[in-house]
């Protein structure tokens, strides 16, 4: 029996006995992926919705930097994140450094760009498609993206969703500002770059297959939220239909 093989099987072994140390380092992680991504949507559906459908001068600019920080390393986030929080930082009494508050604030920061991004680029589709008919009746920009939201809550709904998924399989910030301490601050990513390094290979891989059914099951979630919409179109009159009988 190669490494591979005894690995796996002494993986699936933890897996199936709901060993309590991989039990707790997945909890962890959906517990701050959960947490960042509420804290990062609450602001990212605003902001994403207002820059949709405004107009002003140097949005140009601003629609640059977001994409830029869409690419930007989880790492450099971290660092950013860790020198706010540091000692010596603006942050620093807070106290939050290489504990759990410092993870979610560095997935936070990492996922606000993503939803907004993605938030923005969906409203102002459909505002190019229906806003004319709305400003023609009167309608305000706080009007019009708030009826954007709604009709288009389902394509929303996979944004919230991919942004999940960013936060709980990056790796790079939640090591800088959490420490990785074993109990408090070890999550999967972590646990798995570490773990590897360590030679516990059994533990590293059924961390690695949960992380990927996590991954697997937001896909899915997904799929069902597209299927769902498509039936609810073909059924029913939008949300922009009712919006523009109500504001005639």
């Amino acid at each position: 029996m190669n490494t591979f093989t005894e690995s796996l099987s002494t993986a699936l072994a933890l897996m199936t006995s709901f060993d309590a140390m991989l039990a707790g380092i997945v909890l962890r992680s959906l517990a701050v992926s959960a947490l960042a991504c509420l804290l990062a949507c609450s602001a990212g559906l605003l902001l994403g919705a207002w820059l949709g459908v405004a107009r002003f001068r140097g949005r140009g600019a601003v629609l640059a930097l977001l994409n830029t920080a869409l690419a930007l390393p989880s790492v450099v986030v971290g660092l950013v994140v860790y020198l706010l929080l540091s000692r010596s930082g603006p942050l620093g009494f807070l106290g939050w450094l290489f504990s759990f508050k410092a993870m979610v604030l560095a997935q936070s920061v990492l996922v606000l760009p993503v939803v907004m991004a993605l938030v923005r680029q969906t409203i102002e589709d459909a505002d190019r498609s229906h806003g004319e008919q709305f400003r023609s009746l009167g309608a305000g920009r706080l009007m019009r993206s708030l009826i954007l939201l709604w009709d288009e809550r389902f394509a929303l709904l996979t944004v919230l969703i991919a942004a999940f998924g960013r936060a709980i399989s990056e790796v790079g910030a939640v090591m800088i500002v959490g420490g990785n301490i074993d109990g408090f601050t070890r999550v999967m990513t972590t646990s798995i770059a570490l773990e590897t390094s360590k030679g516990d290979l059994p533990l590293a891989l059924a961390l690695g297959m949960v992380l990927l059914g996590v991954v697997l099951l937001l896909n899915v979630l997904i799929a069902v939220l597209r299927r769902i919409r498509k039936r609810l179109d073909n059924a029913a009159p939008s949300a922009l239909h009712a919006g523009q009988g109500a504001l005639s």
